[in-house]
């Protein structure tokens, strides 16, 4: 999954490509890094992009959303962190994104990664790996102290410090060499090498400001109040929105920047609230009754319900992401799925195509491979292995993996180890419930005991990457538009990326690191086919579909086609259009 961060751009995108304004995202995101070509490349300015997309969609002056001036998001999962390196879910990804700013925008019309937010402008030198970039020089964070240099610096030694614990450091620090300061208002980032992901692999930069967190040591970072929201007066970014309150499993609230320093910017809305729901049932129920103006995902019966409903719009549209459950191969934890046959074998159990026509109403497609519809690298017809219905295959693997019923209890042991263990995925959600149910008849089928536990998104995202004494989880993921894989199955993403199963294979790290220095795109598809390949045969995750995604909004909302700079509030850090994601499959993949 991703690192994007776009405070102006991701959900506005995103609501954007729902009502049938815009295709999906991904499409035509493939060149966001110029290929280096021997001389100064100058990418559009801030401005530039601004005044196209002014001339893209239609400004009004009727109001952003109500005559109150409050846009309110219904979700079923609590805020994770307040800490813009920390975030991983749906909405802590959406706070942090409204209140902290980095470099980088995604533009609506290609989902390319683009100039905006602090970045005035940037240039690549010659030699293509050494990037300026001009910070705008009216920015200041929201308790008035100026955006410097120095907090930039400060904010990427964060991102490259292990100790502080974000998901995204591993790509970063993968990709980027140094980084100094040249003046006050401009930085200079050198990266490792020519390539083509670069400006992708370092949108996880995300500026905090050094005066409130340079005397917090960074492996204390992830308790401190301004990372658990317990301390609004440290949660201080340079973005359109501060953070009001958070009342933990009712509301997070954000109320606007009036001294926001991009006049052309500042939100139209005074208020921006997440209303936390026990349920998708009763976010659903709350959203027709209008209490609530947006839902960014709604379970398959849910939007046949909108659809029917006067005064409410919803449409499907495919999209990056995709449900998978995941292994822990972590043989210090567990040795139950070390053989590959064993994990090809939960597979073969599983009927996919009822899930998607049964369980999604036919919204969704059943994986082969892990490359969505919208990907370059989707090829079917290209995978060595189409794992199909085939339960007595799966117990054929289980015997030649040596698992066998030797007491009679129906399920398989070896060596006096059971095929029993937990199996954790995010509650909220009546699809993943119906899954996570079908999924254990199926597995029982052919000897295997799983005991599906919902855990809250947050909760979740701690015990597969905290704790880790965990067996198997169901995930929703999406690949960044570059959807290159590495961030989930490079050798060393483990803990540092999404690579929650200590997956490894030198040869797929291989073909990824030839894949970000490919600047021909037809290269990169053969390269991402072969990745996809060996994970594919090896299945450290199974993906049981790609998406079909459903948003739903109010009639009563206003100026759907306004430039999402002069919207920010439709804001989120790691934008759909470019960024990677972890999410809980029905609700938030």
């Amino acid at each position: 999954m991703t690192r994007f961060r776009s405070t102006t751009v991701g959900r506005l995108a995103t609501l954007l490509v729902a009502i049938g304004l815009l295709m999906p995202l991904a499409v035509a995101a493939q060149d966001a890094s110029p290929a280096p070509v021997g001389e100064v490349v100058q990418p559009k300015t801030k401005a530039q992009i601004r005044e196209e997309l002014k001339a893209a969609f239609a400004e009004s002056d009727e109001p952003a959303l109500n005559t109150e001036g409050i846009f309110i998001v219904g979700t079923t999962n609590d805020l994770q962190s307040t800490n813009p390196f920390l975030a991983e879910s749906s909405p802590s990804l959406d706070i942090v994104g409204s209140i902290y700013e980095g470099f980088f925008a995604g533009d609506p019309r290609t989902g390319e990664p683009v100039c905006g937010q602090l970045c005035e402008s940037y240039e690549i030198a010659p030699d293509g790996v050494t990037y300026t970039f001009r910070i705008d020089p009216r920015a200041t964070f929201s308790d008035g102290v100026d955006v410097t240099s120095a907090d930039v610096i400060f904010s990427l030694d964060a991102l490259g410090d292990e100790t502080t614990g974000s998901a995204y450091t591993g790509s970063f620090l993968d990709t980027v060499a140094s980084w100094s300061a040249v003046d006050d208002d401009t930085v200079q980032i050198i990266a490792k090498e020519p390539r083509y992901t670069f400006i992708y692999d370092i949108q996880a930069l995300v500026v905090v400001p050094k005066h409130i967190w340079e005397n917090v040591p960074r492996d204390q970072w992830a308790a401190d109040p301004g990372s658990t929201g317990q301390d609004p007066s440290r949660i201080v970014g340079s973005g359109p929105f501060l953070f009001g309150s958070w009342t933990q499993g009712q509301e997070i609230r954000l109320v606007r920047n009036d001294n926001y320093y991009d006049p052309e910017a500042k939100p139209n809305v005074k208020e921006y609230i997440y209303r936390i729901f026990p349920d998708s049932e009763s976010q659903l129920n709350a959203f027709l009754n209008g209490e609530i103006d947006y839902i960014e995902r709604l379970e398959p019966e849910q939007f046949e319900t909108v659809q029917s409903t006067e005064g409410v719009t919803g449409k499907p549209y495919d999209d990056r992401g995709f449900t998978y459950y995941e292994f822990n191969l972590n043989t210090d934890v567990t040795t139950l799925f070390v053989d590959p046959k064993v994990r090809q074998a939960f597979l073969w159990a599983l009927d996919r195509e009822s899930i998607v026509r049964d369980i999604r109403r036919g919204y969704g497609e059943v994986a082969n491979g892990t490359q969505p519809k919208i990907s370059p690298g989707y090829a079917p017809d290209e995978m060595t292995t189409v794992y199909t219905y085939d339960p007595e295959k799966a117990k054929a693997l289980l015997a030649e993996a040596g698992w066998a019923d030797t007491n009679g209890n129906r399920t398989v042991d070896k060596d006096g180890q059971e095929m029993s263990f937990e199996f954790l995925y995010a509650a909220g959600s009546a699809t993943n419930d119906s899954i996570a149910a079908y999924l254990q008849e199926a597995w029982a089928a052919v000897g295997i005991d799983m005991q599906p536990k919902a855990l809250e998104l947050s909760a979740l995202i701690e015990a597969t990457t905290t704790n880790l004494d965990w067996r198997m989880a169901m995930y929703g993921f999406s690949w960044d538009a570059t959807f290159i894989q590495d961030i989930m199955f490079g050798c060393d993403q483990y803990q540092v990326g999404f690579n929650d199963m200590k997956y490894c294979n030198p040869d797929m790290d291989a073909i990824n690191d030839e894949d970000k220095r490919t600047f021909d795109e037809a290269a990169r598809r053969d390269l991402i086919i072969q990745a996809t390949n060996i994970v594919n045969d090896a299945q450290p995750v199974s993906v049981l579909h790609f998406s079909q995604a459903h948003s739903a909004y109010s009639d009563r909302r206003q100026n759907s086609e306004q430039p999402p700079e002069v919207r920010p509030y439709t804001s989120r850090p790691i934008d759909d259009s470019v960024q990677p994601q972890r999410g809980g499959c029905s609700q938030q993949c």
